[in-house]
């Protein structure tokens, strides 16, 4: 990919975030909720709004015209297939679903444009309440609204603050042991609702760390370039498809990988070369 190509791919990401956050709020009722149905898809904790859907059509027929050989995932509508060898996008529509049916206003919009191999090549990921654009593409450093950002220069959890996201409805796998080691150490936990927004904390140096027991590329890929391109440290650096990822600031990571360690499933070294992601069939 060129970097005229990658210029262009994010001039056309930020301008669909735009659109998506207009779209996201003109769509609510009294509050943040949408003022359509709300629908159930594999569980009651698994549901999709008329809005999902609305952003995520408009969002395929543009990067569809904009770039016709790229592929396309999305988070309602599936895959896509570009031609061979060809990069391709990530998209959450509404990534806090739930948040939005419930007048909850702590939500966002997720697109990413992934290598052929998964490994990330821009991210952008929007809040429509609070008017924030977070942007990165690789090699170029991550911008909040336009100005370079960086993760927190705090070098210990105790007193600062760790996200985290349920799996859904369920914690994961050594989330209690985590939560309850991060408790000893006077680190205070979010789980905020939408793990591409809880994730880009780190980039701007709201948060310490953060941490999701199962990775998503259609709403954790473009977050994991943002923090890593402002300087956090990923764990491990591509995570695959439901692998746990945690993202620290430089001067926390070491204190944050050894509680990982201790209570998560490990993953490969944060150094390791980024594998392909297998995205989940539909």
């Amino acid at each position: 990919m060129t970097e005229h190509e990658l210029e262009r791919a994010l001039q056309v990401a930020v301008e669909l975030a735009g659109w998506a956050c207009e779209t996201i709020r003109g769509t609510s009722g009294t509050g943040a909720g949408p003022t359509g149905p709300v629908r159930e898809k594999a569980s009651p904790a698994d549901i999709v709004t008329d809005t999902d859907e609305k952003v995520e059509t408009h969002v395929r027929a543009v990067l569809r015209r904009e770039f016709p050989d790229w592929g396309i995932h999305g988070e309602e509508y599936g895959t896509q297939e570009g031609t061979p060898g060809a990069p391709h996008w990530v998209i959450d529509p509404v990534d806090g679903t739930t948040n939005y049916a419930h007048g909850l206003g702590w939500c966002s919009f997720s697109l990413g444009l992934a290598a052929p191999d998964g490994s990330p090549l821009l991210g952008v990921v929007a809040d429509p309440w609070r008017g924030e654009v977070f942007t990165a593409a690789l090699g170029g450093g991550a911008h909040l609204n336009g100005t370079p950002i960086r993760a927190a220069g705090h070098r210990t959890l105790t007193g600062h603050v760790f996200m985290t996201e349920w799996a859904a409805h369920a914690h994961w796998p050594g989330m209690d042991a985590l939560l309850a080691k991060l408790a000893d150490r006077h680190c205070t936990v979010r789980v905020m609702g939408s793990t591409a927004l809880s994730l880009v904390q780190v980039a701007a140096g709201r948060a310490a760390a953060a941490a999701i027991g199962e990775f998503h590329p259609v709403d954790g890929l473009p977050a994991l370039l943002i923090a890593t391109e402002a300087g956090a440290v990923a764990m491990p650096r591509l995570p695959a498809y439901d692998e746990p990822l945690l993202l620290a600031a430089p001067g926390v990571a070491a204190q944050a990988q050894d509680l990982w360690r201790t209570t998560v499933k490990p993953g490969p070294e944060p150094d390791r070369k980024p594998q392909s992601q297998g995205l989940r069939p539909r």
